[in-house]
């Protein structure tokens, strides 16, 4: 940490009181993140952790650095701010659907070695989420916004809930709206309202996007071996 991260005399609290309120906000992103499927975390959230008991206007701000130091000496895990994406030029006449979304929200991301996360983190009861996660986002980045259309050509229905594997397909692909992997967009036309989707800020991260790019490369991979034999 930065000097600043050991002078917390300005705010008029011990350090007894700033060690709980770091664990306190440590331990809120953690349990949120668990119970809510990795769905970002409100920087107002963690800010009113603080401000509950505390009145000072740069203490949240202060707490939350304090807690993603924490995050990544101890738990190995990256606090991320994410950004909001821009609209793409196509879109300015839909209405979104993350209209009431904080701007400002965060998420934990791990900072071990893929193969070491793989073997001791990676839950294989999620896996099939992981895979539909991966499908869905390359989807959309291949072949537009359209994804029910596709997703349909794969044996996925919006209307299906009881799917052998992912259960309530329209719930599964609405957590994805929600962990802002997938932007859902409404658009009125001739034919009625019509629902698309666009990649949001954690498909456009940079490790995200690059582990897409390879998966859709081994994909390609593939089709072309089966036309080589063929």
């Amino acid at each position: 940490m930065s000097n600043l991260g050991d002078d917390f005399s300005q705010f008029d609290i011990s350090k007894e009181e700033k060690d709980k309120l770091v664990a306190e906000v440590v331990r809120y992103i953690l349990f949120k993140t668990h119970q809510n499927s990795g769905c970002p975390i409100k920087r107002e959230e963690l800010s009113q952790l603080v401000t509950k008991n505390y009145r000072h206007r740069s203490l949240p701000a202060y707490i939350i650095n304090e807690a993603k130091a924490k995050l990544s000496t101890i738990f190995g895990y990256e606090l991320r701010e994410l950004q909001r994406s821009r609209p793409s030029s196509t879109s300015h006449s839909r209405l979104s659907q993350q209209s009431g979304v904080d701007a400002k929200s965060y998420v934990i991301i791990s900072q071990l070695p893929a193969e070491v996360y793989k073997k001791y983190v990676e839950d294989v009861n999620t896996s099939h989420l992981t895979g539909f996660t991966f499908v869905a986002i390359s989807i959309v980045q291949l072949a537009g916004d359209n994804l029910w259309h596709h997703l349909k050509r794969m044996g996925l229905h919006e209307t299906d809930e009881n799917h052998p594997v992912l259960g309530n397909v329209k719930q599964v692909l609405e957590t994805l709206v929600q962990q802002r992997y997938l932007q859902k967009d409404k658009v009125s036309g001739p034919e009625g309202t019509t629902l698309f989707y666009e990649l949001a800020e954690r498909a456009l991260d940079g490790t995200v996007s690059e582990r897409i790019k390879q998966y859709i490369s081994q994909i390609v991979k593939k089709d072309d071996a089966t036309v080589d034999i063929l």
